[in-house]
Formats: structure tokens, sequence, C-alpha cells
């Protein structure tokens, strides 16, 4: 299967099946390089990367790895990257495959945003979250000490390849936070997708597929209409506001991505309670959802005040105020920057520990 994102100035191709044959000799998806760099790291490269480079052909290839986790997404782990590139000298017409997860896309499509003013980069994405959700879009960037992703650019793949064999390999816990990146897309798009998820489990071939299929749809058209996210790109980010707080709070080292997005999307929840977009029912479904395969629900706050102050950290805060997405019911979703902060600090309470 293929999905086509339409960008004005950087159209590309996402394929959902197994990697074919690459020869990067242009017959492919116009992918013409002598020097290709795939950067990887060492968890997926003990499963996954011979298979990769089997299906690779170019003059000159090299792989880079970088260490595991989303604490090493910083300025020091890019520039190793870096450093790989110049020492094999690649050039503006040299490629770079991020083989990975959300982390190493990010990390990959920054250091190629950057590397000579921009080079190409191709996503081949192998958890179930970079699958259905990081790898499209084109947003790149690395974690500093005031929050997640402050330090990145807009810069659009060539191609994603989306080969659900890796899937294989992937431990419960990731596969769980991939989960909640489709229940995201269920929630904010479509009513009828949600529903499907709460009568069909993603432990079959046949049903992962189609939620991979249904989320890159979903992204791609979001994506094409709004490259920069000036305005409904925006409603992806529905428990991400929440979730970067999360994660910060943690240093990172408590929760997958994904996890932090379900109790961001708790935490929305209960916020469109309070503003009468959605029933308590509707919340508990959503909640009953994410908890169905082991994503955390609930989370402790110590410090109301401090949380939300965290937000004004966050790419989303224009002008000091604060961009929420809030649910409409199930399938529907609005982008408010005008809620009250003693509305906000009222549903942080509820979760205080």
């Amino acid at each position: 299967m293929t999905v086509h994102i339409d960008l004005a100035d950087n159209s590309y191709d996402i394929l959902i099946d197994q990697i074919p044959n690459i020869k990067f000799d242009g017959s492919f998806l116009n992918l013409k390089y002598q020097k290709v760099v795939v950067v990887t790291n060492p968890t997926v490269s003990s499963y996954h990367l011979d298979y990769l480079l089997s299906r690779l052909d170019a003059k000159d290839i090299s792989v880079v790895t970088i260490p595991d986790g989303e604490q090493y997404k910083t300025m020091s782990t890019i520039e190793q990257i870096l450093e790989h590139c110049f020492t094999h000298r690649l050039d503006r017409k040299s490629l770079l495959i991020a083989f990975g997860g959300g982390v190493i896309g990010d990390m990959t499509g920054f250091a190629s945003a950057i590397y000579q003013r921009g080079i190409d980069f191709v996503q081949v994405p192998t958890t179930l979250l970079s699958q259905v959700d990081a790898s499209v879009g084109g947003k790149t960037g690395i974690n500093n000490k005031f929050g997640k992703n402050l330090i990145g650019a807009f810069h659009q793949p060539k191609a994603v390849l989306i080969d659900p064999h890796f899937l294989s390999t992937l431990p419960q816990r990731e596969f769980g936070a991939g989960v909640a990146e489709i229940v995201k897309m269920a929630v904010t798009f479509n009513k009828e997708f949600f529903e499907w998820l709460e009568n069909n489990r993603l432990d079959t071939e046949e049903n992962i597929k189609k939620a991979i299929a249904y989320s890159v749809q979903t992204k791609a058209k979001v994506v094409s209409s709004d490259e920069k996210e000036q305005g409904i790109r925006a409603a992806l980010n529905y428990g991400h506001t929440f979730g970067h707080v999360v994660e910060n709070e943690t240093n990172y080292e408590t929760y997958l991505h994904g996890e932090a997005v379900g109790i961001g999307m708790v935490m929305a929840n209960e916020l469109a309670i309070s503003l009468g977009n959605i029933t308590e029912n509707e919340a508990q479904r959503i909640k009953k959802l994410l908890s169905s395969y082991d994503i955390p629900t609930s989370y402790n706050i110590k410090d109301v005040e401090d949380f939300y102050e965290h937000f004004f950290l966050d790419k989303k805060s224009v002008n000091d105020k604060i961009k929420f997405i809030v649910p409409l019911g199930i399938g529907d979703c609005e982008i408010r920057d005008d809620i009250s902060k003693d509305l906000v600090i009222d549903t942080l309470s509820k979760f205080k520990g």
C-alpha cells in the first residue's frame, strides 16, 4: 500500500509493506545517492540491521550507532551523527536513513536538516509509534532541560518505508505506546475508527496493518493541508500538551512517549468534561481503551502551579497563551487558547498526589 503526502515543495510516498530491494540509482522512488549513512541504535541493530542492509545497494553505505533512549535525544548525540557524516565525507547529494523509533527519526531528520544546510533522509520506522505517527510529517528535533523537541526543524523525508516485519520483536510496552498514538488519531478525527478499535484487538497482522494504514492516511491528509502546524495539524497534539510536561518532570526516564501521551489524553479529557465538550462516559471509554493495552492513565502531580508554568515552555504556547487540544465528543476536537488558568488549575488539581 502506498500513501502520498502532497506538499508544495516536498511531496513524497509512504510505503506500507515489506521493504523492497533498493538500488540507489534513481530506479526506486527517484532515490539516487552514492553515499548512504544508516543511523540506528544497538537494540534495533541487533535485531534488524542485517535485514535492512540486505535490501540496500549503494556505492558507499556506512552505519552510525547512537545510544538507545529518549534521554540521549540531545545535541551531543547530534554531534556524533554529524561527526560520522564529516568523517565519511558526505556531500549535499548524500542520504541519511533513520532506522529505529521516533527518537532515531527525530534526530536523524534534524541532523540531515543542518548538515551542510540540509541533505536528504529517509524514514524506516521500527516501532508502532513511529510507524503510525512520528515518521510522517517532517517534524525533527531534540530535547533540552527546558522541554521536549524545543530545538529542531521542519524537514520532510524523501520517503517513508513502513515494514510491519519490525514489530515482531517489539516489546509489549513499546507496542502499547504506539497504540496510544493510534487512539489519539481516532478520538480527534474518526468516531467509527474509535469504535472499530473498541471491538477489534490489534493482535493480528491484518488488524495492525489496518490501524497503521488508517493512522498514516489521517496524518498524511492533515500534514498535506497544514505542513508547518499553523492550523488543523495542531489537533494531532491531543494529549501532548500535558504529556510533554509529564515527560519533562520525570526526566524522560519513567514513561515512554506514547505512555505520557496516554496520560495527557486522560488529563485533556478531564479539561474537556469541565468545558462540557465530552461526557463522563466518553472519557471513560477512551480511558478503558488505553488501559486495555496497559497504557498508563494516572499521574500524581506534586506541584500544580509548577506543572502549569511548564506549559509556557511548550512550542504550542504563543504570546503567553497556552494552546490546548480538547476533544468534542469522540471523533472531533477543537483547538483552544482561551481557557482560563483557574479552570486548568482545577483540572490539574484532580491529579495532585
